[in-house]
């Protein structure tokens, strides 16, 4: 990625936008930036040498591996998203086994090791409060996610995945949303803790009232308001 890129990126993300131009012109030499394609492995939690990731474009997922190798989608994550060592917690990082993957056609990151990117937290408290709400307003989205698991039935949360799925994607659209459908009814069935089978008869379900249609390839949501 050319110099001018790199600087238009990091000027544009969510997280170092309130740097200087001569700021993220001397943040452009520092991370290391990557272009994967649909289905290719982006990193695992046990890497020797730990980044911190954020998402320039393109969709990608995390997959969490149990001790008999049972692999469940953890998280789908878009453009602006941060993973891999985002706490700086290394035991944390330890007792996990992840690894994220593309699923769409093309995903662009930008990533720094985690000592880099300490030393710049450090150089520029502006960006550490930032990155502090950041990363706060992550975990609160993952801790709504298991108050959901904990307190929705399966039907509620299969609506409110496609609501916020469809509100995400959907480019401002409010009717119509069409999503392209990188995800398998198994996935689905890992993100609101279900099986294959039921999120199969929910997607029929919901296509029976009138409220969604479904191929292989694409989701529309009628109106995603009326899901939840």
């Amino acid at each position: 990625m050319q110099d001018e890129a790199k600087y238009w990126y990091l000027h544009d993300h969510q997280l170092f936008s309130i740097l200087s131009r001569e700021e993220n012109r001397a943040l452009c030499l520092i991370p290391k930036f990557k272009t994967v394609k649909k289905s290719e492995i982006i990193y695992f939690s046990h890497d020797e040498k730990q980044r911190l990731y954020t998402v320039k474009s393109g969709t990608l997922k995390i997959i969490t591996s149990d001790e008999n190798g049972n692999e469940t989608v953890k998280e789908i994550l878009r453009s602006g998203d941060l993973f891999g060592q985002y706490t700086f917690d290394e035991e944390d990082n330890a007792n996990r086994d992840e690894f994220a993957v593309a699923i769409s056609d093309k995903v662009v990151l930008c990533s720094f090791t985690v000592e880099d990117f300490e030393a710049i937290l450090n150089k520029n408290p502006q960006l550490a409060i930032r990155y502090t709400k950041l990363v706060g307003f992550k975990i609160k989205r993952i801790t709504n996610n298991y108050t959901n698991l904990m307190f929705k039935d399966v039907k509620t949360r299969f609506a409110l995945f496609l609501k916020d799925w469809a509100l995400k994607e959907g480019n401002g659209q409010a009717k119509d949303v069409k999503l392209k459908n990188y995800l398998t009814h198994n996935d689905i069935a890992g993100l609101i803790c279900s099986t294959r089978q039921t999120v199969t008869l929910l997607f029929n379900e919901l296509k029976t009232k009138g409220l969604i249609d479904y191929s292989r390839s694409e989701i529309i949501v009628f109106d995603p308001l009326k899901l939840g």
